[in-house]
């Protein structure tokens, strides 16, 4: 599979028809996503590894990484609805490809997912409405996994840069995005609102 073929089969993914404000249940954006899953690959974190998407909303980052080869995803989503999409998700990239892909879904808190994988891909709430609770779901990232690649806001950098150095973690890479969030909120007034994102790749500090 290329890097076009794997954003075009992203693209026809479901994603929600009436999104949460207080859960920000912002879609990744396919070409985004695919290219964050392509470079994830090129690193080596992505086929053979078991992966967990935290806050999986409708799957494109857990299920990306089950078409790019990886052994076994988790995707878990407070939201039960969404969690249903992704499943149906599942479904249609399965109808595509013309095989079954391990992945295993779970409606609930992330608090509640003690399951060791080798890396977590996720795009998780950036806080906006419900404070800290991006602080929260890398926490729990940096507990199950050694590598995390992790979506936050550019204008939270520092933050997070912070929360990483006096963590057990270190970036090793980072990359900034224009994210394109389509109007789906009452409050957006733009078809397509662009906003600051950054990817961070973390792993664990080798022990000396």
């Amino acid at each position: 599979m290329t890097k076009k073929e794997l954003s075009i089969l992203l693209s026809k993914l479901k994603i929600f028809d009436n999104p949460s404000m207080k859960l920000e249940q912002h879609p990744t954006d396919s070409e985004v996503a695919g290219e964050v899953l392509w470079a994830a690959m090129m690193q080596g974190d992505i086929q053979g590894e078991v992966v967990a998407d935290l806050g999986c909303g409708t799957g494109i980052l857990g299920l990306g990484a089950l078409l790019l080869g990886a052994k076994k995803a988790f995707l878990i989503d407070i939201d039960a609805e969404a969690v249903e999409l992704a499943m149906q998700n599942k479904a249609f990239l399965e109808g595509e490809i013309g095989q079954k892909i391990n992945a295993v879904f779970s409606a609930g808190d992330i608090g509640v997912f003690d399951k060791k994988v080798d890396v977590v891909i996720m795009n998780p709430p950036f806080g906006t409405k419900n404070e800290n609770i991006d602080t929260i779901f890398l926490l729990k990232a940096m507990d199950v996994a050694k590598v995390i690649y992790s979506f936050h806001k550019v204008s939270t950098k520092q933050y997070i840069d912070q929360l990483i150095s006096e963590s057990s973690f270190e970036t090793t890479h980072y990359v900034e995005y224009d994210f394109p969030l389509k109007m789906s909120m009452p409050h957006h007034r733009k078809k397509i609102e662009r906003i600051k994102v950054g990817l961070w790749r973390i792993q664990k500090k080798q022990s000396l």
